[in-house]
C-alpha cells in the first residue's frame, strides 16, 4: 500500500466522521469465562485464548500472562500504528521491529507489600527500524506513532475506568 491508497481508504471515513461525529465513537469489546485452575478464557478474533497466573505468581507457564498480552497490544498496536504513519509520510521502511519491556515488582499483586505497586511500573517501547529516512523524518514517525497509538495512548494516559458487577 502507498500514501495515494491509505488516503484513498481512510477520506471517506474522515469526512464522515467530520461530519457525524457521533459515527466515529466505537465500543470495542472483550469478554472472558473462568477457566480450570486460576484462569480466565477469552475469545479474540474467533480464537480462544488462556490467561493464567505468572510463574512468579505461582502459575505453571502454560496460560498467557495478562501482563505479557498487554505489552503485545501495545506492540501490535504500535507496530500497526507505525507501518500506517509510514506509509502516510512516505517513509520506507525495509524492515522494522518493535518491542516492549516491562518491569513489574510482583510483592505488590501478592499482597507481600503495601509500598510496593500493583502494575506496571516502567515500560520501554522500542522501534529497530531498517530505513534511510532522516533524522527530522524519523522523529516525526516516532512522535506520530505515538501520538496515534490507542494502545500507546491508552496506557500513558489512564482512561477513566469504571468497575460493576
Amino acid at each position: 500500500m502507498d500514501a495515494q491508497e491509505l488516503r484513498s481508504l481512510q477520506a471517506p471515513l474522515k469526512e464522515q466522521y467530520s461530519e457525524d461525529p457521533d459515527s466515529a465513537v466505537i465500543t470495542l469489546e472483550a469478554s472472558g469465562k473462568i477457566g480450570e485452575g486460576v484462569t480466565c478464557k477469552l475469545e479474540t478474533g474467533g480464537k480462544l485464548r488462556e490467561a493464567g497466573l505468572h510463574p512468579a505468581t505461582g502459575g505453571d507457564g502454560l496460560s498467557l500472562c495478562s501482563g505479557d498480552m498487554l505489552l503485545e497490544a501495545l506492540v501490535a498496536c504500535a507496530g500497526v500504528t507505525l507501518n500506517a504513519v509510514a506509509t502516510a509520510i512516505e517513509v520506507d521502511l525495509r524492515d522494522a521491529t518493535i518491542s516492549a519491556e516491562g518491569d513489574l515488582d510482583f510483592r505488590g499483586t501478592l499482597g507481600v507489600s503495601k509500598d510496593a505497586p500493583v502494575g506496571f511500573k516502567n515500560i520501554r517501547l522500542t522501534f529497530d527500524l531498517d530505513t534511510d529516512a532522516s533524522q527530522e523524518q524519523l522523529d516525526t514517525l516516532i512522535k506520530l506513532t505515538e501520538r496515534y497509538c490507542v494502545v500507546f495512548q491508552s496506557i500513558s494516559r489512564t482512561p477513566e475506568m469504571t468497575v460493576s458487577y
